[in-house]
């Protein structure tokens, strides 16, 4: 807007007849020229320069936050809680085929596989935590110690079929809560009691999604 302001006043003081050539980069010439006798005197011209404002344009970036998902705090384990079907889970290298429930109390994991609430969705970004029994009831994580690199594990829900691979294996204490953290990546957990038999600590598998 000053620039405008600025080269509207140089206009007018070229129409004024104020201009000066050195000034405003403007051919100018006198406004009075006295001719000869017997001609005619030429018509006062002002040639303007002419006169360029730039046009600065703003670009607004908008970044985006990666948000992650939030686990709810380990629960009660006699806690009472309803049987609920999300989908369910195939480990093809130990013929495991059973439902995926939502909830990790013993009330839910004595009916199967159950997804930490508030962790990832299956084929979402960040991880996805199930956990299983080893001894009791159909124990359907008795063997996930012979789990290798590489080996795929299936979560099946509503939105489809997402294919996780084994990456690795380990064995940490009870208060491990780290394995339910998430990350920015499409990752999931699977965790038992170990050994077989004992909860003195606990098993857990890494996945990754694979890029299907």
């Amino acid at each position: 807007m000053r620039l405008r302001v600025i080269a509207l006043s140089l206009v007018a003081m070229l129409l004024a007849g104020c201009g000066q050539g050195a000034q405003t980069g403007a051919a100018a010439v006198p406004a009075s020229t006295s001719a000869a006798p017997g001609t005619t005197a030429s018509p006062t011209t002002t040639i303007a320069a002419t006169t360029t404002v730039a046009t600065t344009t703003s670009i607004a970036t908008t970044t985006t936050s990666l948000v992650l998902p939030v686990p709810m705090p380990p629960p009660d384990p006699k806690m009472k809680e309803p049987i609920v079907e999300l989908g369910s889970l195939e480990i093809p290298s130990l013929g495991v085929v059973k439902p995926m429930l939502e909830g990790v109390s013993l009330s839910v994991l004595d009916h199967g596989p159950g997804h930490w609430p508030g962790s990832a969705m299956p084929g979402h970004v960040g991880n996805v935590v199930i956990g299983g029994h080893r001894t009791s009831h159909d124990k359907p994580f008795r063997n996930i110690d012979q789990l290798l690199p590489g080996d795929d594990v299936v979560l099946n829900t509503l939105e489809g079929r997402f294919v996780y691979e084994v990456t690795s294996t380990e064995v940490v204490t009870p208060d491990a809560i780290w394995i339910i953290d998430q990350t920015a990546a499409f990752t999931a957990t699977l965790f038992a009691c170990h050994p077989v038999g004992s909860t003195k600590e606990r098993i857990v598998v890494h996945l990754e999604l694979t890029d299907q």
